[in-house]
């Protein structure tokens, strides 16, 4: 059988319903490793050269929230709408970890809306990046693994042990 011929059940590792869980398991630990900074080192700590985390995190709630919403809407805000783009965004880690909490909602309310056929469908998320909507998907899911590796980084440099990445519930 061709692979267009293939139904969802048989051509899925996983479901759409596993995929975000496994990604909320993700966001559980981006949000402990986010409580592990004290409030200044999240907005001023760097190494190398990278940004501080509280702005990979305003990235990666950008790519999350705004994302979700584009794959459910059809309807994606320009990159240049963005916080990590205009600078508007909480300054503090009590803002910061209420924005996850409300981004999380978001979601939460969206990922069910998602089907298989959409993510087949090929668009060009926040107007700029053309490709299949797994693809955007995957990517947005593989931005904040990359950006909270770094974060293990900052905090193993700052002599705090960072919280495991098996723990993600």
């Amino acid at each position: 059988m061709e692979t267009a011929q293939l139904d969802q059940q048989t051509a899925t590792a996983l479901t759409i319903e596993q995929l975000f869980a496994h990604w909320q398991g993700h966001r559980n630990l981006t949000r402990k490793t986010i409580e592990a900074f004290s409030e200044d080192n999240l907005f001023n700590y760097s190494v190398g050269g990278m940004r501080p985390f509280a702005l990979l995190v305003v990235e990666i709630l950008d790519l999350t929230g705004p994302g979700i919403e584009g794959i459910v809407t059809r309807k994606w805000k320009g990159m240049e709408e963005l916080a990590h783009t205009t600078g508007n965004y909480p300054k503090t880690k009590e803002g910061l970890l209420a924005q996850w909490d409300a981004t999380t909602d978001i979601l939460n309310q969206l990922a069910p809306l998602v089907t298989y056929a959409r993510l087949q469908d090929t668009e060009a998320a926040f107007g700029m990046y053309e490709d299949k909507i797994h693809s955007t998907l995957m990517y947005i899911i593989d931005n904040e693994i990359h950006h909270r590796a770094q974060a293990t980084v900052y905090l193993r440099s700052l002599g705090i042990a960072p919280p495991p990445f098996w723990e993600r519930f």
